[in-house]
């Protein structure tokens, strides 16, 4: 692969790297439910030289009934200063699932105006596999100044997804897999109404990743979301349960130079809740 410092790293670089000052890294693992397994606890037993443990539910907007949206730009502003994280740093993002959650810490960065962030393409598994280093200490952090500017574009609320499904303009892009887009499964989250939005596409986030883990080429990307009917002229909105996947498919967009997407940060755990949202199946 081509590692590209603003969208998706190898583990060689990051091996290469490693003793870089300004380097920063995040191990952003999270699981659903029934995955059964425990970030936190994972990271605690060991993780890549160096990096803090971002998370996702704490580090979001907890005014909010929905479940880990984007925090306030303050309160990620505090956060990222007392991890030592500041201007001018280089981040990578990992989890221990290959490239599951990883990529929404990912997009997070993007929406605060932070580019110079990078997922590590296989993440933890591969990075171990490979024999590199891993400790169980957490790392020494010192305050450090950061400035953000959030990039409003790259998000979008239930209103503006609701517009765009009615007047078809933007390709609203489902992560989530086929048979809960179908209707066919029973979603996670329990109230939530079985389907999806009326006119979306399903390109399912593990369809954009090798059997390691790993994210496929740029040529190779183009073509899932082209199978699925995804018109890439056109802006597209990214989905999935909680807008965590969904940035799976954002990362992707972006690393085939599809820069005109935005993330439904609410996804299915809000659409899913309103009746009078319209719902499609099959």
């Amino acid at each position: 692969m081509s590692d590209d410092p603003k969208t998706l790293v190898s583990t060689t670089w990051l091996a290469d790297h490693l003793s870089d000052p300004d380097l920063r890294i995040f191990d952003a693992s999270w699981y659903l439910p029934d995955m059964g397994r425990d970030g936190r606890a994972e990271y605690d037993a060991a993780h890549i030289p160096g990096a803090r443990y971002f998370d996702i539910d704490e580090i979001s907007d907890q005014r909010s009934e929905l479940p880990h949206m984007a925090p306030p730009p303050e309160k990620f502003i505090s956060r990222m200063r007392a991890m030592g994280v500041g201007d001018g740093h280089q981040v990578v993002v990992y989890d221990g699932a290959g490239i599951f959650s990883a990529a929404r810490v990912w997009w997070l960065f993007r929406l605060m105006g932070k580019t110079d962030v990078a997922v590590l393409d296989g993440g933890f598994g591969k990075w171990e596999a490979e024999g590199h280093p891993v400790e169980d200490m957490p790392p020494v952090m010192r305050d450090r100044h950061i400035t953000v500017s959030k990039q409003n574009h790259l998000v979008r609320d239930v209103t503006q997804v609701a517009q765009a499904a009615k007047l078809g303009d933007h390709e609203i892009v489902d992560a989530r897999s086929p048979g809960r887009f179908k209707g066919e499964e029973a979603e996670p989250r329990e109230g939530l109404r079985a389907g999806h939005i009326p006119g979306s596409k399903n390109v399912h986030y593990r369809t954009l990743l090798s059997d390691e883990g790993t994210m496929k080429s740029p040529d190779a990307l183009r073509a899932v979301f082209e199978a699925a009917g995804v018109d890439l002229s056109k802006p597209a909105i990214t989905t999935c349960g909680s807008g965590v996947t969904a940035a799976i498919l954002s990362l992707a967009l972006e690393r085939i130079g599809h820069r005109q997407h935005s993330l439904y940060d609410g996804s299915w755990s809000e659409w899913g809740m309103y009746g009078d949202l319209k719902v499609e199946t099959g």
